[in-house]
């Protein structure tokens, strides 16, 4: 008995061993990393044509950054209405060793315009004036209206004094209907302290700045100066850190704060860690909240963001400086960390700044490749139509054969 079960299940069990290994040479599957990845469920939806795949393919090579700071999407969208004929106006708020110098010369002497900023050879201002003959300027820049706020003003100083600098330029009676965008250039605090180091050390004082906030510039007492004499040049990087009333130190943060809120230069105004507090995030609020900031240590990424912010174009980009004179500083790593620990409200801003940028850029990269998607979509749609209806379907050749044959046969 058991020997005739066993020759009725052998049979059948051979034939299930042989197609499992027919099955294994000749399955589709194929192994491990070698397998092609699966289209997305969106092109296979679609029904997975080649421009749908390829666009696929590019949205998936998009670089995705590890964002630090969660920003609403109007904090990263920024684009503004800039009327040039208008009454609206760039602001430029210049903090020293940004790359500020270079950029203002871009702005006066790089972009397309309907008409351009007038530079005479020799002279460092130009006349940006509104086209159409308006003599209203539509840029606010040490190279278009000078100092007109004192060297270098910072936030405090250009938000109060802008406006009745405009009106001083001779354009009364608008004041009401202007629009002030910011702008400025940030930096990263080391190579921006190095660079002011070198700057000082090479006779720069910066000693005619106003300083004004509420009115009035800080008193000798609130504000001491770090040398005796005209200048500092000449000083050694250890005295430079050593003093303790060197503004080069968190500059960037002093700069964009509104300094009112812990009572200008005052240092007894109240406690230095709450004073602290209080500039970042004023700094941080103020940053965020411009039109447009750019960072020196990306170049073309600030080219882009400009001109989208704006709708305005450059005319030739702008070229990345990886050399300067901060880069040629050879310093220890004691010595970075003690500029970090002197510059370490600019570190928290600077972190901040970078990734708020970083988001905005990929933003509007995103926002780009959408919109192009969408333009090569409806240029293929309405390709396929123009296609319909120009030229009529033509039958197939297997169809006209066949005709051809069973005419032959209803002759015979």
């Amino acid at each position: 008995m058991d020997e005739r079960f066993n020759r009725w299940l052998l049979p059948p069990l051979l034939a299930l061993l042989f197609l499992l290994i027919v099955y294994q040479y000749v399955s589709p599957a194929c192994p491990g990393a070698a397998c092609p990845r699966r289209p997305p469920a969106s092109a296979a939806r679609r029904g997975g044509g080649p421009e749908d795949r390829e666009e696929e393919e590019e949205a998936a090579a998009m670089p995705r950054l590890a964002a630090k700071f969660p920003f609403a999407r109007g904090e990263l969208c920024r684009r503004v209405r800039f009327d040039m004929r208008g009454r609206d106006v760039i602001v430029f708020l210049h903090i020293q060793k940004t790359g500020g110098t270079t950029f203002g010369r871009h702005l006066v002497r790089n972009i397309h315009l309907e008409q351009p900023c007038y530079c005479r050879a020799g002279q460092k201002k130009c006349a940006c004036h509104r086209p159409g003959g308006d003599k209203d300027t539509w840029l606010f820049s040490r190279f278009s209206t000078g100092w007109s706020c004192g060297l270098h003003a910072d936030w405090t100083e250009l938000t109060s004094c802008v406006p009745a600098a405009m009106e001083r330029r001779g354009c009364a009676g608008n004041r009401t209907l202007r629009n002030f965008y910011y702008i400025t250039m940030l930096r990263d605090p080391v190579s921006r302290y190095l660079s002011e180091w070198k700057h000082v050390q090479r006779g720069a004082t910066w000693k005619t700045s106003l300083h004004m906030c509420d009115g009035r510039s800080p008193t000798p007492d609130e504000l001491p100066t770090c040398y005796e004499g005209d200048d500092w040049s000449g000083v050694s990087l250890q005295e430079f850190m050593d003093c303790s009333y060197n503004l080069a130190s968190n500059r960037q943060v002093r700069m964009l704060a509104d300094l009112s809120l812990v009572g200008c230069y005052n240092l007894t105004f109240m406690n230095e860690s709450e004073r602290n507090m209080i500039l970042l995030q004023s700094a941080k609020n103020n940053l965020k909240n411009m039109a447009f900031f750019g960072l020196t240590e990306f170049q073309r990424k600030t080219q882009y963001l400009f001109e989208r912010t704006f709708n305005l174009k450059f005319i030739s980009p702008f070229t990345q400086f990886n050399v300067t004179r901060a880069s040629n500083v050879d310093i220890g790593e004691d010595v970075r960390q003690r500029i970090e620990e002197l510059n370490f409200l600019d570190m928290q801003l600077y972190e901040y700044a970078k990734d708020l940028f970083l988001q905005r850029f990929q933003y509007s990269k995103q926002e780009e490749h959408q919109k192009n998607r969408l333009k090569r979509r409806e240029e293929r749609r309405l390709l396929r139509e123009q296609r319909a209806h120009q030229w009529p379907r033509e039958e197939p050749a297997e169809v006209a054969v066949t005709e051809d044959y069973n005419s032959q046969v209803a002759r015979w």
